[in-house]
């Protein structure tokens, strides 16, 4: 069975969604990443602020 790499960052087509997407996209890909982030979205109970702490903002 094959090892999983990351994609290739010089290739298009590996991120051909995040380039469709433009900046909100780009925005989402650079936040999932983030090890803190992730830590905060597993929570049951995050609190604060999400738009401050994160730069998130929702329509409602």
């Amino acid at each position: 069975m094959a090892r999983w790499e990351p994609p290739d960052w010089r290739d298009d087509g590996a991120y051909a969604a995040v380039l469709a997407g433009g900046r909100p996209a780009l925005a989402w890909e650079l936040l999932r990443r983030d090890p803190e982030y992730r830590a905060f979205a597993a929570s049951t109970n995050p609190g604060g602020d999400v738009s401050a702490r994160w730069g998130l903002h929702f329509r409602g």
